[in-house]
């Protein structure tokens, strides 16, 4: 009789290597935000693949980066929780913006948490469709040769190429163990989380420079109606008065839009028709903020 395997899945990388496309395709449907800024993830979002004799757990998590301010050394800790949660790592290289793999492997963070790690690992070569072949083989003679890794597979997440065999890895070495989850479960996270995100994504898309990289949303009221339109006012939190103003636009023209743009976005996700109300507040230097980035979400304990 076949034995079920289950286990926890950190995949980790540089900003914008590709980690939360790879586990959106993975999962079948979007979980994680996508935009072509780097920093996107800030949290580390869990999400749920299940078959009928195995679980993946995926962790999704910020790119890691070296932290300047306290936002960015807490997601560096969920970095870290999450790698200590694991049973198995996946580390994906950009090889369009990192052709050698030397700014991955080398940074200290990741040589910390993942090459002196003791625990399985996994290498993804992504975006091989922007490399050529002659150059990727290469990098699995390299790669291969370390034995660092337990397998070294070439991928293109944004095209869906070789998940089979990345999948297929994974279960390979997944430990045997009950599921830890329903089946129909397929993330650990609120439909109000999943909500702050998405109109986070949207200020990502529409706004430029440090205007994204300044903003929280949190969502203060969710109602569900049976009789007409859900009900959910989001508050964008900035740390200055000029970001307020940028954020709003001329007249309320650029508020507006984001706010259009991300209420599709929410239907499509809830299957169902909201009203959303889109607020801005000051809460000045909230990401150097204790108090705040705790309210936020963003500890250890998140």
């Amino acid at each position: 009789m076949k034995k079920n395997k289950a286990g926890y899945v950190v995949i980790l990388g540089k900003p914008n290597a590709g980690k939360s496309t790879l586990i959106n395709v993975l999962l079948g449907q979007k979980l994680s935000i996508v935009t072509s800024k780097p920093q996107t993830t800030r949290k580390r979002i869990l999400g749920i693949l299940s078959e009928e004799d195995y679980q993946i757990i995926f962790l999704d998590t910020p790119g890691i980066i070296s932290p300047v301010y306290l936002l960015q050394k807490k997601m560096m800790e969920m970095v870290e929780q999450s790698v200590g949660d694991s049973d198995l790592i996946l580390l994906i290289i950009d090889v369009a913006s990192d052709p050698g793999g030397d700014k991955t492997l080398n940074d200290d963070y990741i040589y910390k948490m993942v090459v002196k790690s003791k625990k399985p690992k996994i290498l993804l070569l992504n975006k091989v469709d922007l490399s050529s072949q002659e150059h990727i083989n290469l990098l699995l003679s390299k790669f291969g040769a370390e034995k660092e890794f337990l397998s070294v597979i070439p991928i293109s997440a944004s095209l869906s190429y070789n998940m089979n065999s990345v999948l297929a890895a994974i279960i390979e070495n997944l430990p045997e163990h009950e599921k830890y989850y329903p089946d129909d479960v397929v993330a650990d996270e609120s439909e109000r989380f999943f909500v702050s995100e998405i109109i986070r994504e949207k200020i990502f898309e529409f706004y430029k420079e440090e205007i994204p990289y300044s903003c929280e949303v949190i969502i203060a009221d969710f109602k569900e109606r049976e009789k007409g339109k859900d009900f959910i006012r989001a508050e964008i939190i900035v740390e200055k008065e000029s970001q307020k103003g940028i954020i709003i636009g001329k007249h309320g023209v650029a508020l507006k839009k984001v706010g259009q743009e991300a209420r599709y976005a929410v239907e499509k996700f809830l299957e169902r028709p909201v009203f959303l109300d889109l607020r801005v507040k000051v809460r000045k230097k909230w990401r150097s903020n204790e108090n705040m980035l705790k309210f936020f979400g963003y500890s250890k304990d998140n």
